[in-house]
């Protein structure tokens, strides 16, 4: 009787991340909650000046200045616009780089087959109307 070998597993290998997946990582990664990112710091000069009369006006009134102003100054669609650019997941440096490459060598031999076409119908119509 022959010995029967057991069946070796093939190694499994994780597919790489697709654009999707990349994309939906960077957006969860972007929800949570940033320490220290929600108020701005105010330079001093100016923060001495605005600063108490913002608590007082948004103690008083109920509403925060600058909040309606950016809401009077900014239409909807430049607010909508800045939050999907905040959600976008940006190419790294060497990838705009290596895309950035690839497009101006497309550029440049396609230019020149243009020219080449553009050159060899100048022939042919100057040979066939000027005869």
């Amino acid at each position: 009787m022959a010995d029967k070998q057991p069946a070796k597993s093939k190694r499994r290998v994780k597919d790489p991340e697709t654009f999707r997946e990349r994309a939906l990582k960077a957006t969860e990664a972007s929800d949570k909650p940033k320490r220290g990112t929600r108020f701005r710091r105010v330079p001093a000069p100016v923060g001495a000046i605005t600063g108490p009369a913002v608590r007082v006006t948004a103690k008083v009134a109920g509403f925060k200045p600058f909040r309606l102003l950016g809401r009077v100054l900014f239409p909807g669609y430049f607010r909508n616009s800045l939050q999907e650019l905040r959600l976008v997941a940006w190419p790294s440096w060497r990838e705009s780089r290596r895309l950035t490459y690839a497009v101006l060598i497309f550029a440049i031999i396609f230019g020149a087959l243009i020219a080449l076409v553009d050159y060899g119908l100048d022939k042919v119509f100057k040979q066939v109307l000027l005869k």
